[in-house]
């Protein structure tokens, strides 16, 4: 699933190509992705001009010129493509609606057309993610209802926050911990094995048991590697693409993500994978105590 750093870069670079385009239409090639009645979807965004693209947690946020607002989540594969150029993808088939002479990969969901001939493509293969229509007045009352933890590079967001936050839940694992989006924001399993990694910490650590050194560690790595992350546009592990549909370079700086029985990159010992709450957890067990 793409977390904060593609997620974050991806808004990044709609904010630069699609800013103050107007959505001339919009296409629905798979309804269920649009969580609204699709008429009052088509009648709420065809027309609109973007304003701006945000983020909160993992959600892209479209803010139109109309006060309504699209929140797209990208889930396990969801992918957000600009095209400056004639749609004419390469695909395995035509889809209905599509347009003469115009090939669709299958896993491309909803198209949006804006006036200057450009369009935006959701892509979504296994078809997990969404996109919600909310009255932008009405956005911050949303959020505060799925009830998200702080961004990790909000100012508020101090080692001394993190520390009360810990203490709220003594008795959890740090890998679950870090992954909850209820304690911080957009942390997935990909960030929380390479934060715990170069943090010397095992995920399966509880917190009432990390040191103060281990704590002021974890919370100076989880900026590090995430402003890291962003840096190079993500990790393509899986399926992620950014906007302009390249893989992210982070792949590269992977120390434990991914590279079960691979070498340790800083000692001798091989990486292990086990499982914590039904999700796999990467680490090397000479490095982290």
């Amino acid at each position: 699933m793409p977390e904060l750093p593609e997620v974050e870069t991806i808004k990044r670079q709609l904010n630069l190509l699609a800013t103050s385009k107007k959505i001339k239409e919009i296409e629905v090639l798979l309804p269920k992705i649009i969580k609204a009645p699709l008429a009052e979807f088509k009648k709420a965004v065809q027309g609109a001009k973007i304003r701006e693209f945000d983020r909160r947690a993992k959600i892209i946020i479209i803010g139109l010129d109309n006060d309504w607002s699209l929140l797209v989540h990208l889930k396990m594969s969801g992918q957000l493509i600009y095209q400056n150029q004639k749609l004419n993808i390469p695909g395995i088939a035509k889809r209905s609606g599509a347009g003469k002479n115009q090939k669709l990969r299958k896993y491309t969901h909803i198209i949006f057309h804006f006036s200057d001939g450009s369009h935006l493509l959701f892509n979504d293969m296994r078809q997990f993610g969404y996109i919600k229509l909310v009255k932008t007045h009405g956005l911050e009352e949303f959020l505060a209802k799925e009830k998200f933890g702080p961004e990790p590079f909000d100012k508020d967001f101090t080692l001394a926050k993190f520390v009360v936050r810990l203490d709220r839940r003594p008795n959890a694992r740090i890998k679950q911990f870090l992954m909850d989006q209820k304690n911080i924001a957009g942390i997935g399993n990909i960030y929380s094995d390479e934060i715990l990694f170069a943090s010397r910490v095992h995920p399966l650590r509880k917190i009432k048991d990390l040191k103060p050194t281990e704590v002021k560690n974890i919370y100076q790595n989880i900026k590090k590697i995430l402003a890291q992350a962003i840096k190079l546009k993500g990790t393509s592990a899986d399926l992620y693409l950014d906007a302009f549909g390249h893989e992210g370079d982070f792949l590269r700086c992977l120390k434990v993500y991914g590279r079960e029985d691979e070498k340790c990159v800083k000692c001798k010992g091989r990486v292990k994978r086990i499982k914590i709450g039904g999700r796999s957890a990467h680490f090397c067990p000479e490095c982290q105590r």
